[in-house]
């Protein structure tokens, strides 16, 4: 206060603006300089706090395409969202439409939960199948839901849910290899592991499993890389955050690696939880980005994400420290 002595109380009003312009700008999740800060507020071009929690991306052409959780309804059993947000530099992000709205399809009752959405493309079919989680209040349900769309940001319509290979599913991943084959990733309780299953091919089914990881391990992520698969995962602690783990493998099928730690385990994988591994080839480079997200119980709208460049190569694999940071996403190049 010392540093108003003597200036007009007209200054308080600009001060008090460029202050909270200031934190704003700190604290958004991208901002106009290009860059990415984790952790930050991310809103979209209506400048609204953008609602993608426990999501995927997938790019069609030159677009990226995130779809999440809409949280921002709260409780409400009867207004249970997917949207979908697009961007071709993943920094500024415009919301085209709440591509899934249910309202308790298969009568799970008022606590009922749909999670993890992921989006893939089917080429053959020209259909876009979104898959999810989808419980009861008190995860006993444990199977797996899929819509489809005609076009990628359009009304997706819901189909039907069930238990991938008869097994108990919750938290779920998605996985594109090389060769364009697609893959669901999603946690059974009962076996204390987690499966890799292949989609049938109109990707409405799962159809062959392909490794089952004996991990109690949930928010289950997978790359391929320069001739290794890695596998990222989260213990169980509910909410909270914990240190997520990773292995290694030459093929799909295993043998998997023993589990490390992908950041110091003090640090809690810095308090977020695994959700994506996004692939950005580029002309020099190919950059592998840790998507996740940093979730609040009490409000969970106003969850944050932590999306950061890994340090990936020859079985190795690293989260560093969080701090804002850029990509060229011709070349793949990140700088922080």
């Amino acid at each position: 206060m010392a540093l108003l002595a003597g200036k007009s109380h007209s200054a308080l009003p600009r001060l008090a603006a460029f202050c909270s312009i200031a934190c704003l700008l700190f604290l958004r999740g991208g901002d106009a300089s290009g860059a990415i800060t984790p952790g930050g507020v991310w809103f979209d071009n209506r400048g609204q706090q953008i609602q993608a929690h426990g999501g995927g991306i997938l790019k069609i052409g030159d677009t990226f395409f995130w779809f999440g959780e809409d949280r921002s309804q709260g409780l409400d059993p009867n207004k249970r969202y997917v949207s979908c947000y697009a961007s071709k530099d993943l920094v500024h992000w415009t919301f085209r439409n709440q591509v899934l709205k249910l309202s308790d399809p298969e009568n799970f009752g008022p606590g009922w939960i749909i999670e993890r959405p992921k989006v893939f493309y089917n080429a053959a079919t020209k259909k876009y199948v979104l898959y999810a989680h989808i419980d009861d209040g008190i995860y006993k349900v444990a199977r797996v839901a899929i819509a489809i769309s005609d076009t990628v940001d359009g009304d997706y319509r819901y189909v039907r849910s069930f238990r991938p290979l008869g097994l108990e599913s919750r938290d779920i991943g998605q996985f594109i290899d090389d060769d364009g084959t697609a893959y669901l990733i999603f946690e059974s309780r009962p076996t204390r592991g987690f499966l890799i299953a292949r989609l049938s091919p109109d990707y409405l089914n799962v159809e062959k499993q392909m490794s089952f990881v004996p991990a109690r391990l949930e928010g289950g992520a997978l790359v391929h890389y320069k001739g290794l698969y890695y596998v990222i995962g989260s213990h169980m602690s509910g909410w909270s955050p914990n240190p997520n783990v990773y292995a290694t493998a030459t093929s799909l099928e295993g043998p998997w690696t023993q589990f490390k730690d992908i950041a110091p385990p003090a640090a809690k994988t810095f308090h977020s939880q695994s959700s994506t591994l996004l692939t950005i080839p580029g002309t020099k480079t190919t950059a592998v980005v840790f998507m996740a997200d940093q979730w609040k119980p009490d409000d969970l709208w106003d969850s944050r994400y932590l999306w950061m460049p890994l340090r990936i190569g020859e079985g190795q694999l690293v989260l560093p420290e969080p701090r804002p940071w850029s990509i060229d996403i011709k070349t793949g190049e990140t700088k922080y």
